[in-house]
């Protein structure tokens, strides 16, 4: 039985552990934003998720997000898209996501462009680094970060705000840390490189939120300790 009730009662603590790390490291935790990841969760529970106050939602599957958006209609929400891309899903998500996490690679970039600049819609993106180079594991190899960025920034109708990074899963939050800080370091490379910000940096998940706040995440993605393990599509 889930409710408003367990729904706040979750927001709560884990708003409360981003504040916590943000006191451990100076930071305000107004620059850290929650993203509440509600695949495979049903519209009801985003609802009842959005009743306790969060209002950005992420979602992985085109099709599942695409009519959960749809049954809740609700113009309040916010949603981005945090999966893998595949190429043949690009016209579903152009303009239907205020942001897209997971843009790596130039082929990609081109044909969301090219659907986002026929919808009229000038998309936000965040590159998708894949800094350990896990072969099961989407993402730019970091040493083609630059070139992909260059790359992005000159389609007119991608907006490039950040970077994103998905690390090799340890149960000890610690074990992501290199990781966060090697995200933002790469980012502060290329801010210098494109003469350009690029102030996002979505990473952290449930279990090294911490971390991530601690070494300069601005969007964290939060599922398990919000709705619970993931149910079964």
């Amino acid at each position: 039985m889930h409710s408003v009730n367990e729904a706040a009662k979750n927001l709560a603590t884990v708003r409360a552990r981003i504040d916590a790390a943000c006191q451990k490291c100076g930071r305000s935790p107004g620059d850290v934003t929650l993203v509440a990841v509600s695949k495979t969760h049903p519209a009801q529970r985003v609802r009842d998720m959005a009743d306790a106050g969060q209002r950005l939602f992420g979602e992985s599957y085109v099709q599942e997000a695409v009519e959960k958006i749809a049954e809740l209609a609700d113009p309040s929400l916010t949603w981005h898209f945090i999966g893998r891309l595949q190429k043949n899903k690009v016209k579903y998500v152009a303009g239907l996501f205020d942001l897209i996490h997971t843009v790596d690679s130039l082929d990609l970039a081109r044909l969301l462009h090219e659907k986002s600049a026929q919808k009229g819609v000038v998309q936000k993106v965040l590159m998708q680094v894949n800094l350990a180079a896990e072969s099961q594991k989407a993402g730019c190899p970091a040493d083609q970060a630059e070139a992909l960025a260059r790359a992005v920034r000159d389609f007119d109708a991608l907006r490039l705000e950040g970077l994103m990074v998905l690390p090799p899963f340890g149960e000890d939050g610690e074990v992501s840390r290199p990781w966060f800080s090697g995200l933002r370091e790469l980012r502060d490379r290329l801010e210098n490189a494109l003469g350009a910000g690029l102030g996002q940096l979505s990473m952290g998940m449930s279990h090294d939120l911490e971390q991530a706040v601690e070494e300069g995440a601005t969007l964290v993605r939060v599922g398990t300790d919000l709705f619970g393990e993931r149910e079964s599509r």
